[in-house]
């Protein structure tokens, strides 16, 4: 009976899963190694189902869980980034155009922009990996400061210095790649 009804599922609730983990994760076999992961959880751990949510709401429960684990590896293996290309030896802004503001009427429109919106998400892939993981967690699964440093096991000071560099580094992304060219 588990059998046949984690069969149906998988029929089901694949495409769902593996489109949610893709924008969550950015790459498409480490979404599908994470869907992969969510099934084998759904089977083991079947009993625990108790039918008061939907299957889908339950497997998207995994499926976050899951994900959580991913970066959570991946934030323990990526290597320490170094920021040389914004500062000197003593610290002072090698090009101070990056506090500069950007000439933007209405940011709304910009964001409306399918042009500007796939630049946007390039510049956050050529993020370094670590920065990434909790770049997407803070801004676009809006997870609270504490909820990811609790998930990564990285202090909330820490926390908040990697998204400031992210955000620098974006912005000389969006500067070079957007906004010298519009």
């Amino acid at each position: 009976m588990k059998n046949e009804i984690l069969k149906i599922w998988i029929e089901q609730y694949s495409g769902p899963l593996l489109k949610k983990a893709l924008y969550l994760l950015s790459n498409k076999e480490d979404a599908q190694d994470v869907v992969q992961d969510v099934f084998i959880a759904a089977f083991s751990n079947y009993d625990s189902f108790e039918g008061k949510s939907q299957p889908l709401t339950w497997l998207m429960a995994i499926l976050h869980r899951k994900v959580a684990d991913f970066y959570r590896q991946k934030y323990k293996s990526e290597p320490n980034v170094r920021l040389d290309h914004f500062f000197d030896e003593t610290g002072s802004w090698k090009n101070s155009d990056v506090l500069n503001d950007w000439n933007v009427s209405r940011e709304s429109e910009l964001l409306d922009n399918s042009d500007f919106n796939k630049t946007l998400e390039e510049c956050i892939e050529e993020l370094p990996a670590r920065w990434k993981i909790l770049l997407k967690m803070y801004y676009i699964e809006e997870k609270k400061a504490p909820d990811v440093s609790q998930e990564l096991n990285v202090s909330t000071t820490n926390l908040w210095k990697i998204l400031q560099r992210s955000r620098m580094q974006l912005r000389e992304c969006l500067e070079f790649n957007w906004f010298s060219k519009v």
